[in-house]
């Protein structure tokens, strides 16, 4: 038989109950009630690990259960609550009194100053009283002292033009600088119905078409064009931006390209073409390979799209002929691959271009 551990073996047990040994804790425990018991079983360490959750702390919650818990029920509870309770009582206003020693800065000696400095001084004093306010907006000018100008007299003494008596002087109102009129650009001046003729007629004369601008082209009338566009083997440019432009339009425009074969320059920008519509174009150019630049930036629906990009940079990789390409990229993925593109191609001319040479 192992010998019973004596209580000086557990310190923590010292100053509870009585050095005794623990043979006799078994008839201590029997002679205790039961409120010393509960009170007892309370006694136990939270933070004590080695004991399961539920024992670490009594239940010390004597009221029972009101039910399932309720949000609506509490929220309405706690509303209710704070109606009848009262007001916080309100704090005394700050009216401004001071407490302590007020804080003042330290003089600073004053420096005797020379003869020959205060004389000095004495001398711009005296001319500075002497000046007139322009001469003083000039002196201003001359060592930087824009805050005190209006912007037309700083930039005027820039310029090195008189500021006083063309803009005033301090006390002058400011007044906003005229704005220029400049004028409306002229109206284009092309004539349709002759152009489109022309066209049909594959006329020799007509190398350079420009449409741009025009707004009251109807689309039937775009369309003809682009059809003409298919048989026609004189067109080098055709220019049709801001024509309000559709779908319907560009099709027509991607049909004729996969015919024809001398358009080298092709603008369509600011118009309402989408962005399917823009692939069918490219992929009819990437047929003959003969448009060197292709602009189409600033269309209606502005946001291509993901899908749309990386379909046009494919196609974009796939035309070794293409020199400019203005287009408006919204992910930087096409828009560095298309720069690439085009770079290489530009490349690939000049050595061609220095080879013959």
């Amino acid at each position: 038989m192992s010998e019973q551990p004596e209580l000086s073996e557990f310190p923590n047990l010292k100053g509870v109950v009585p050095d005794i040994s623990l043979d006799d804790l078994d008839e201590l425990l029997g002679k205790l009630t039961a409120e010393e018991l509960d009170e007892l079983n309370g006694d136990f360490d939270p933070d004590n690990s080695l004991l399961p959750p539920s024992d670490r702390m009594k239940n010390q919650t004597d009221k029972t259960a009101t039910g399932p818990f309720s949000r609506q029920k509490l929220l309405k509870w706690l509303e209710e609550k704070a109606k009848n309770e009262k007001d916080w009582e309100q704090i005394k206003p700050y009216v401004g009194e001071k407490r302590g020693k007020t804080f003042k800065p330290k003089a600073e000696p004053k420096k005797k100053m020379t003869e020959d400095e205060a004389k000095e001084d004495t001398e711009w004093d005296d001319l500075l009283k002497e000046a007139s306010e322009e001469e003083l907006v000039d002196l201003a000018a001359v060592l930087g002292f824009h805050s005190m100008l209006t912007q037309q007299q700083y930039y005027a003494s820039l310029e090195t033009e008189e500021i006083s008596g063309q803009f005033g002087g301090f006390k002058g109102v400011a007044k906003a600088q005229e704005l220029k009129l400049m004028p409306n650009e002229p109206e284009n001046k092309t004539d349709i119905v002759e152009s489109l003729q022309k066209l049909k007629d594959n006329d020799s004369s007509l190398k350079h078409l420009n449409l741009n601008n025009i707004k009251n082209i109807s689309l039937e009338r775009l369309c003809e064009f682009c059809e003409a566009l298919k048989t026609n083997t004189q067109l080098e440019t055709l220019e049709m931006a801001s024509t309000a432009a559709t779908d319907k339009v560009a099709k027509t425009l991607a049909k004729a390209l996969e015919d024809n074969k001398t358009l080298k320059n092709l603008n369509i920008e600011s118009n309402f073409i989408s962005g399917e519509a823009i692939l069918e174009i490219m992929k009819a150019i990437n047929k003959n390979m003969t448009v060197i630049e292709f602009r189409i930036t600033n269309q209606k629906p502005e946001v291509l799209g993901n899908k749309v990009e990386m379909q046009l940079t494919k196609l974009v990789e796939e035309n070794p002929t293409i020199l400019r390409f203005g287009i408006a990229c919204e992910f930087p993925d096409a828009r560095v691959r298309i720069h690439e593109k085009i770079q290489e191609n530009n490349d690939e001319l000049r050595k061609k271009r220095v080879g013959k040479s």
